[in-house]
């Protein structure tokens, strides 16, 4: 019998589309080129007044600044998680952290807790148990990788008109031996240490880096702490690609 020649031409065709040779895309089988979905780099911060943001507008705290500027840069960022509230020490602040029951794990974790132990008067010796305490549950919420944790310092809240008659000589060696204690335990831990203080006692001659009470920080002086906290944290971003 005699095969046409439109006949062999198709069986050779077919007969090198599925050679082990074969290009799939030129044989006309499709690739998926679906991108794979960008999971948002999740924040946890942790705190009191100075993180919720007494006295600022819900956009004006430091948490949501630093989410809305690494979106500006191009990062994938949800909303962040902030644990904090006014008044509350280190032993409030761990009570609220059991009592929220996270779950998951986060890429970055903050904590800047303490100024409450301190305006109350409380020992630094209980703060540096509360804060080892503290920093432990931050580093479990990253992981367990204490690089992806950031401790902040405390404010001087001594310079503020709130404080006009207080003696902001003590109130500031306090405010220096408490955040001497946070950076040996960031030292200690492995995490990260973010220096504000120095901002906040510009308050003294800055008026506009106080709220209305006269005490919390402004949104101003929160946009300069998270020019600060910025740089920590793309290093965070980066080493997690």
């Amino acid at each position: 019998m005699q095969v046409s020649a439109l006949l062999i031409a198709t069986l050779l065709f077919v007969a090198a589309a599925c050679s082990p040779g074969g290009d799939a895309q030129e044989a006309g089988v499709p690739i998926d080129e679906t991108p794979a979905p960008v999971v948002p780099i999740r924040i946890l911060a942790l705190g009191d007044s100075y993180t919720v943001g007494e006295q600022v507008g819900k956009l004006e705290n430091w948490p949501v600044q630093l989410v809305r500027k690494l979106r500006i840069e191009g990062q994938p960022v949800a909303e962040p998680v902030v644990i904090a509230a006014t008044g509350w020490d280190t032993g409030d602040l761990m009570a609220a952290i059991v009592a929220a029951d996270l779950q998951g794990s986060f890429d970055i974790v903050t904590l800047l807790i303490g100024v409450n132990n301190q305006f109350h008067g409380g020992a630094i010796e209980e703060f540096e148990t509360g804060l080892a305490t503290l920093t432990d549950k931050a580093i479990g919420f990253a992981d367990g990788n204490a690089s992806r944790v950031l401790l902040i310092s405390i404010p001087d809240w001594g310079v503020t008109p709130f404080a006009a008659s207080a003696p902001r000589a003590e109130i500031a060696a306090e405010i220096d031996m408490f955040n001497a204690a946070v950076r040996e335990r960031a030292e200690m831990a492995g995490t990260g240490f973010i220096d504000i203080t120095g901002i906040s006692r510009r308050a003294a001659d800055e008026p506009e880096l106080v709220a209305s009470d006269g005490l919390h920080p402004s949104g101003q002086m929160y946009s300069e702490w998270v020019e600060l906290i910025y740089p920590a944290v793309i290093e965070i971003v980066d080493s997690i690609d």
